[in-house]
């Protein structure tokens, strides 16, 4: 790995096709922006049509000729989410790589369409239903990955599976946490099942540091709001460092599955990509099996992977 690597070193993309989900601001607009640089067709997973359509329109003006698709998700239904992959299966063969990169951060305590708390809605359940629905066609694509963005707060969370909805005991930074160690649960456990059924398809983890995005600003409250969106934004990196350690497990050609990328600099806030670590809990065999055993049960998308011990 380069230390000083950055969007520079992706190699071409032209043969292939990505989805970012988030794609409209922030981490998502940066990694669509850096690989429709490298001529990546990127499929623009988001919420807000208008929005998306707007930033293909900047990309396009500044880069000629890039490769854009924009498609309607949103993650805190998974009728949508079904939608989506429906759509997409009708209309492309294969998929290269698929970056879960969308995220809600600290809101106020509110339910899915499905009833499910939206953080642990949006930043896992969705991505979990995007993912084993849209397998298929990653298992058919070029150097097939899926990248699931999770934070250093993984290591500060821990599933509540007795009040997953936090009806109870909700407070927003810790059903973030708990969202962002879903993530890095999953991506492990989804490692451990597509090397066990000697799938074709790699997963990997990333996490941005610290990075000014709106993710601070658009959901939190309060203190949380304060405190992230205005107090810390000084040791904020901006998006398009903030998005390299995603950009590098979708292409980097020495990353594979398992890996988990973050800044390199001091407590991981910022800085080139590096391999960082995992936290123990998030590889732990029997939590892995119960979220997904869970995962399942809640979104009715089963993987078509066979069961390991």
């Amino acid at each position: 790995m380069t230390k000083s690597w950055t969007s520079a070193h992706i190699p071409d993309q032209t043969t292939r096709t990505f989805v970012v989900t988030g794609a409209t601001s922030g981490l998502g607009l940066a990694t669509t922006q850096a690989l429709a640089r490298k001529g990546g067709h990127v499929i623009l997973a988001v919420r807000d049509e208008p929005k998306a359509r707007q930033a293909v329109a900047k990309i396009v003006a500044e880069q000629p000729g890039a490769r854009l698709e924009v498609r309607r998700l949103d993650l805190a239904d998974l009728d949508s989410v079904r939608a989506f992959a429906d759509g997409l299966r009708s209309d492309h063969a294969r998929l290269d790589v698929l970056i879960n990169n969308a995220g809600v951060m600290a809101p106020p305590r509110t339910l899915s369409a499905q009833g499910h708390e939206l953080q642990f809605a949006v930043n896992h359940l969705g991505h979990f239903a995007l993912t084993g629905l849209l397998l298929d066609l990653l298992a058919d694509g070029d150097d097939p990955r899926v990248v699931t963005v999770s934070s250093t707060n993984h290591r500060q969370g821990r599933l509540f599976f007795d009040d997953l909805s936090g009806e109870r005991t909700y407070a927003p930074m810790r059903f973030y946490n708990q969202s962002k160690f879903a993530n890095a649960v999953f991506g492990w456990e989804l490692h451990r099942r597509l090397t066990a059924a000697g799938s074709p398809v790699a997963s990997m983890l990333a996490h941005p540091g610290y990075a000014a995005t709106n993710l601070q600003t658009s959901a939190p409250v309060g203190m949380v709001k304060m405190l992230y969106g205005r107090i810390l934004t000084p040791l904020a990196q901006p998006p398009d460092r903030g998005a390299l350690p995603q950009l590098y497990a979708a292409t980097a050609p020495d990353a594979s599955g398992g890996q988990f990328f973050g800044p390199d600099g001091m407590g991981e806030l910022r800085g080139a990509p590096t391999r960082v670590r995992l936290a123990p809990a998030a590889a732990d065999a029997e939590t892995g099996r119960r979220l997904w055993e869970l995962s399942e049960q809640l979104t009715a998308v089963r993987y078509a992977l066979p069961v390991t011990g």
